[in-house]
Parts: structure tokens; sequence; C-alpha cells
């Protein structure tokens, strides 16, 4: 009988710990590298300017959430603390954060859509460190210097007569502002969309508005929304959109969190709306488009940022009482954790070449494992592409995954609940899985109470479960199975019968058999090149594309090596 591979959610994250910590320039105080060419003969690493505006901010919140994970060691926590470092320099006009005059940046400026991921991650390290003082007035005035940025939209100037706007609308009159310049009209980002890619800010700005009672954050953050919901025609009545899909649902988690803060339906249905369309747009397992309408669906890639957005808007909407655990289950276990780069082996490496001032060669087959592909095929990472391996992905995908492994077992008034298949030890509970090998899952209480254990449609409806080895009859709530009244350190079991599922399915123009074990994919036809993924059968050799040759020019030979299991 086939033997696979076991899902883990920490050794994922120990893969991505390992990237995090060494694909950075120790030179630099440990600036992180965006830009990584793996498919080159041989492979290297270079600056560029966003290194040191997004990826320090996104990195640190990696850093942060692999540490609650799995830990950290002396070179983890020196990382993080350069990070750290980063994020409290290159404070400037209206109180924004720019970036250090290295001599790759170029042209000095703040964009909004980094503004993002500069608040979101001085709100993580707020929820660290809640006495920061620093940080607490560098997350207030970068609030309020974005509120003094922004156009009040008040009147309505039709060919019928003119028409008071009754709420706050806001918008930037740009997405780019120059620390020597502000605003100037001839310079823009050139990525257009500028309404959702500024409001990328919104989940940080309610976010902040929540957790420290900033009535600025949450004017900002509602004037923002009804500017998306409204003036920019950005939406459709029915949530979809022609554009980048890591903006638009994360502009999704920013209204479903601010419809519950302040009990408006709208912005919650909207951002629902949202997060259902891209749904539609994706695959079973968790493939992701980057684009939504704008290539042909045969050209279009998964970047990894856009599962995380997809996997954290669901846990939104489940706080919000809509039900999306199989998504998050099938999602993390399958494509987030196969669009990560597992071995190195199939990379040329020159550790002989001196590094130079914003370039690296050196190791860059141990330092790539635990990256993220922004350009994923549903059965494949292309190599060719620029975005092979991105440093964005990178600095979200942590995230995504320590949400959800937050989520696993969840501490409840009177006893716990397993929401997720996958093994986690707890405080609460330990929970061990058979899949996808085997058809159980056994709870271990660590706390007295009652013990939920959520169910899916792939158990079937004959599980047997037991206490203690003893029978018990199935009784269930919320889509849970109940144990009442388990003592601590009583053993809960679930089993049922568990079987291959063949299903067929079209994703990237490509039409799919895909293999299911309960919610894990364990085969993938055809097999994709040429870093082929769900190569998940134990004991079979896995297929890699051969390092290239020094003088080929960077293009990778398709013949395949083999590499250790």
């Amino acid at each position: 009988m086939r033997q696979y591979e076991t899902f883990n959610i920490l050794d994922v994250a120990g893969k991505a710990q390992n990237y995090v910590t060494q694909m950075v320039d120790d030179r630099h105080d440990y600036l992180p590298y965006w830009f990584i060419a793996i498919n080159e003969a041989p492979a290297w690493a270079r600056h560029v300017r966003v290194d040191d505006a997004e990826l320090v901010a996104s990195w640190y919140e990696a850093a942060v959430c692999l540490r609650r994970m799995i830990g950290a060691d002396d070179r983890a926590l020196a990382v993080e603390a350069g990070f750290k470092k980063h994020l409290l320099r290159s404070w400037g006009p209206q109180g924004l954060r720019y970036h250090e005059d290295y001599p790759w940046s170029n042209t000095n400026h703040s964009s909004f859509h980094e503004m993002a991921y500069i608040l979101a991650a001085l709100n993580r390290w707020l929820e660290e460190e809640p006495d920061n003082t620093e940080v607490e007035e560098r997350a207030s005035a970068l609030v309020r210097g974005m509120r003094g940025l922004v156009i009040q939209r008040k009147i309505r100037t039709f060919w019928s007569g003119d028409f008071d706007i009754e709420e706050p609308v806001y918008e930037f009159p740009g997405d780019v502002y120059l620390r020597d310049g502000g605003f100037v009209p001839e310079r823009v980002t050139g990525r257009g969309e500028e309404a959702v890619r500024n409001g990328m800010m919104l989940e940080a700005l309610v976010t902040r508005a929540i957790r420290h009672d900033d009535e600025v954050a949450l004017d900002l953050a509602t004037g923002m929304a009804n500017h998306l919901l409204g003036l920019s025609h950005y939406f459709n009545y029915k949530g979809e959109f022609f554009g980048h899909v890591h903006s638009a649902v994360w502009v999704a988690r920013g209204l479903i969190r601010l419809g519950r803060h302040v009990d408006e339906p709208r912005y919650l249905e909207k951002g629902r709306q949202v997060y259902e369309y891209v749904k539609s747009l994706s695959s079973s397992f968790g493939w992701v488009p980057e684009y939504a309408q704008w290539h042909p669906p045969e050209e279009e890639h998964c970047e990894t940022c856009c599962i995380r957005d997809m996997l954290e808007c669901a846990l939104d909407l489940i706080d919000a009482g809509i039900d999306a655990w199989s998504l998050v289950d099938r999602f993390t276990r399958n494509q987030l954790s196969e669009q990560q780069v597992k071995d190195g082996c199939f990379i040329a490496v020159d550790n002989d070449r001196p590094d130079e001032d914003d370039k690296t060669w050196k190791n860059m087959d141990r330092r790539v494992v635990g990256g993220w592909s922004g350009g994923g095929e549903p059965n494949s990472v292309s190599l060719s592409r620029f975005r092979s391996v991105a440093g964005c992905c990178v600095g979200t995908a942590p995230q995504a995954l320590w949400a959800v492994w937050n989520r696993i077992v969840e501490p409840l008034d009177g006893g716990v609940r397993v929401n997720l298949p996958m093994a986690r030890d707890s405080e609460a509970a330990r929970v061990e899985i058979g899949y996808p090998n085997a058809g159980w899952l056994r709870v271990t209480a660590k706390i007295g109470g009652d013990v939920y254990v959520r169910t899916f449609d792939w158990m079937g409806d004959r599980i047997q479960t037991t206490v203690d080895g003893r029978d018990v009859p199935r009784t269930y709530a919320d889509d849970c199975l109940v144990f009442r009244d388990v003592a601590p350190g009583a053993v809960i079991m679930l089993n049922h019968h568990l079987d291959d599922v063949v299903r067929r399915e079209t994703c990237r123009g490509i039409n799919l058999t895909v293999t299911w074990r309960g919610s894990d994919v364990v085969r993938m036809d055809p097999p994709g090149l040429p870093l082929r993924l769900y190569q998940r059968e134990l004991g079979v050799p896995k297929e890699y594309p051969a390092p290239p040759n020094s003088g080929s020019g960077g293009e990778v030979s398709m013949a395949p090596t083999t590499a250790k299991t």
C-alpha cells in the first residue's frame, strides 16, 4: 500500500525560518534580499528598494509568527532585532516611513500600499510590546499623517445638479509621496488601481482602531472603505473586480473587520462577496490567481501572498459566523505548503565568488530552502519567472501559518475545541493524526471539560468514537463531535474510512486529475515542470531539475535529478 507524507505545519515553519534568517544581509543589519535569481548559473540574490520598505515590515511579522510557533535561536533573535532597527529608521514628512538612501534605492518615496505593511508591522510589535512608547508614537503619527493627506469628497457635481455626499469619503491624490517633494502629478507607481492598492491599509487601520481605541484610524478606515465601495467603482455589485487579487482580498479582510467593529452589514457583506469571487477563480486545493481578468487563465500564476490573504480572510469570516473551515484546511496543507521550496539541490552555486555590496552568491542552495514562490502553477513552480521565489511571499506566508496554527486548538470556557485535523501539541490538548495514510484523529485532553472536535464531509457519517478505549455515542453540535465532561489526560479517538478519491478539475487552463485522501492532495496528473509539485509518496525519490550549467546563460536543464525524500 502506498504511503504518503503527513502534513506537519511546524515542518513548514522550520523551513521558513531558515529562509527568513539566511536570505538577509548581515552587513546591513540583516536587510532582506527581495530579488532572488535561482534560475541563473550561478544563482544570486540582489538588493532592491523594496527590501527596506515593504520587506523589513512583513519579514518582521514573519519572524514573530515563526518564533511563536517554533521558538528562536540566537540567529533568529538577532535577525528579528535587525528588522526592528530598520522599522524605526527613515521616518520623515507627514509621519510616513521612507527608506535609507542605499545605492540601489533610486528615488526616495513612500507608497501607500507599503504603509499597509508598515502599520501592520507596528501593530504586531505593539502586540508583543504594548508599553513601547516609541513604536506607539510612530504608529499614531503614521495614521494621523495619512489622514492629513487624503482628499475628502463632499459634493457630487453632476449634470442634474450638485448633491452633498452624506458620509465621509476619502482618497489619496496619488500613490507616491516623495520624501523631498510630496505628491508630484508626474510621479506614479504605474501599478494602476490606486484605490484598491492604497486601500490595502484598511485592515491595519481597523486593527489599530480596535486594539488602541484610535478614532482617527477608524475615521480614515471608514472614509477609505466608503470610497472603495462607492466613488471608486472598483468592485461591482457582486464583489467582482478586474485586477490585483492580493490587494483586493486584503481590502476584503479590512471590510469584514470594519463591518463587525461598527456593526455595519454592508461592509462585511462586500468583503464576503470579494472572498467568494476570488474563491470561484481558485482551485479546490488552494491555487489562487495573482490577477483577476488581466490575463488569459493559462497565463496566470499564483502569488503565495494571495493564498495567505484567502486563508486570513476565511478566518475573519469564521469569526463573523460564516463557515470556511474546509477552505482553511485544504489551502494550508496543499498549495500553501507546496509552493515552498523544500530542497535547493537544483540550484547552481558558486561559493568562490565574493559578495558585492548589493549582491550575494554564497550558499544559495541552502539559503533558498523555505522560500515561497510568486510564480506558482497548480502542478509546478516556474523557475524562469523573475518571481520564482518572491520576497513578498516570504513575509506573508508565515503570517498565514501562524494564523492557522493558532486556531487548530482553541481553549473554551469549560473545555477545548479542535478545529482542524492537523497535529498540534498545545496547553489545552494534544492532537495527533493518521492522515493521509489512515483515517484517525487522536485528542489527548490536558484540561477537563467538554471537548469539541470539528468534522468534515470527507470523514463520512460512520465515525467511530471512543474515550480511553471505550465506545461512546456520537453527539454533534456546531459541526463538531462533542465529548462531555472529559477528564484531563483522557484520550479521544475518531476512526473512519479513508480511501483515494479522484476528481477532475481545470485550473489555469490545465485539465488535472487530482487524487485526494481526506483533505490532502497526494497525487496530481499531469505532473508539472520544471519544479514539480505534489511529490508526496514516501519511498519514491523526488525529481528535481538538474542545476543549470554555469555557461548556459541561466536556462535550467529539464534532466531530472533525485534528492533525499
